[in-house]
């Protein structure tokens, strides 16, 4: 096709222009074998966290960080709905590309953050050894054990979608527009 959208299933590649470098593999569907072990490790990832005492906002500030570095529009979606299930605030979901630069985090949030920062980008080691320092403060070996592989599945994950380009979709519907100043609501429309 020349229209930017793949020959097997009408999605664009989401290259400008609509030129495309050839279909995408869906990595999950091609090779439903490895990604259910890798949604296995997940899932064991997640009894790890929570047997090491993590909360699931701090686990998720962590899913959103490290598909923040990455660019996974995929993984940021899901992990944004899950972390404002879990109680998150937009506040900080909003800030948290600059968490160093704001009193919002705890310190066990910060040293997670630095972690997270730091399995995402293995190559800077010396900010691996700062964020291990920093972790050493205030999280156990078990609690640094589990963010680290929360780090590290976030990173697998985020690697099958943005290389499948697994597209986000508009499922919600559309939330109403806000009312002129002085208008008067004629419902409530909380979620």
């Amino acid at each position: 096709m020349t229209d930017g959208r793949s020959a097997h299933d009408g999605r664009t590649d989401g290259l400008a222009g609509g030129l495309t470098e050839g279909r995408r593999v869906y990595l999950d569907k091609q090779s439903p074998a490895a990604y259910r072990a890798l949604v296995r490790t997940a899932d064991a990832v997640r009894t790890t966290a929570a047997d090491a005492g993590l909360d699931r906002i701090l686990v998720e500030l962590v899913n959103l960080r490290v598909s923040q570095i990455n660019g996974c529009a995929s993984c940021l979606d899901v992990h944004t709905r899950a972390a404002l299930r879990a109680g998150e605030t937009t506040r900080r979901l909003g800030v948290l590309p600059a968490w160093r630069e704001t009193e919002l985090f705890t310190p066990r949030e910060r040293a997670a953050l630095a972690l997270a920062e730091a399995t995402t980008d293995p190559a800077d080691r010396l900010g691996q050894d700062r964020a291990y320092g920093e972790a050493r403060a205030v999280l156990s070996d078990d609690e640094i054990s589990a963010v680290l592989w929360v780090a590290i599945a976030i990173n697998a994950f985020n690697r099958v979608s943005i290389l499948s380009r697994h597209p986000v979709r508009d499922t919600a519907p559309t939330p109403p527009r806000a009312a002129p100043a002085g208008a008067v609501p004629t419902a409530d429309v909380t979620a």
